[in-house]
């Protein structure tokens, strides 16, 4: 079994499905050793319901497979270690139920025969398969709705962030047009200074000018006085 490893390497996500494996772990450690006490009907029920931890198992790895694809690669190489232990866990759990699932004798109890033709045994087999593969569609239309609700989300994520990005995108746009609409609000305020420039400097010369004017008409009256 797996050594529990720190779980600070990787994602939030890898580390979840981590910590719901090693609980279904646990589970299914328990339901195996129970198993080889049972006989009967008792022993096909803790099968069946090994059989679906097992399958919860695998789902789970495979969840961890994709998962850790997004994990940095300085990090992963401590999580792949981890990740094979699981895996190589799943597999022994696989050998250890297909040998109990074969203990004929103890599954199907007094009713069992060496004789593979019995009525008794083909009836019996038949309604095991009939069994197991109604909790196999179970399973099945189980893991197809939780995908189909996992499309959903998925769908109306992306709608949303498409429409962030349209908001955005309005925003941007915005944004540039009151910056065009500033520069030609500067340019027009530049051109009207540089006109009050030029007028304040012909106001200053002809100012110059007529005091100019004035102080030499000024001097004019005075010479004329003293002569």
């Amino acid at each position: 079994m797996a050594n529990p490893l720190d779980t600070d390497v990787g994602s939030e996500l890898f580390n979840t499905y981590e910590a719901e494996f090693r609980l279904v772990q646990a589970d299914l450690d328990q339901k195996l050793d129970q198993i080889p006490d049972l006989s009967g009907e008792p022993r096909k029920a803790a099968i069946s319901q090994a059989e679906r931890a097992l399958e919860e198992a695998e789902e789970l790895i495979s969840q961890m497979k994709l998962e850790k694809q997004n994990i940095p690669s300085a990090s992963r190489t401590r999580v792949n270690q981890r990740f094979r232990n699981y895996e190589a866990d799943v597999d022994g759990y696989k050998r250890r139920l297909r040998g109990l699932s074969n203990d004929r004798a103890a599954l199907f109890g007094s009713r069992y025969t060496d004789n593979p033709g019995g009525s008794s045994d083909v009836h019996l087999e038949q309604r095991q398969q009939l069994l197991s593969g109604t909790e196999r569609l179970d399973r099945s239309t189980q893991r197809l709705k939780n995908s189909q609700a996992l499309a959903h989300d998925t769908e109306a994520i992306g709608a949303s962030t498409l429409a962030d990005l349209e908001r955005q995108r309005d925003v941007i746009t915005h944004t540039t047009d009151m910056l065009l609409e500033s520069e030609g609000y500067v340019d027009r305020s530049v051109k009207t200074l540089r006109g009050m420039a030029r007028r304040m400097a012909t106001n200053r010369l002809i100012t110059i000018a007529i005091i100019t004017v004035l102080v030499l008409l000024i001097l004019a009256v005075i010479v004329s006085k003293f002569r």
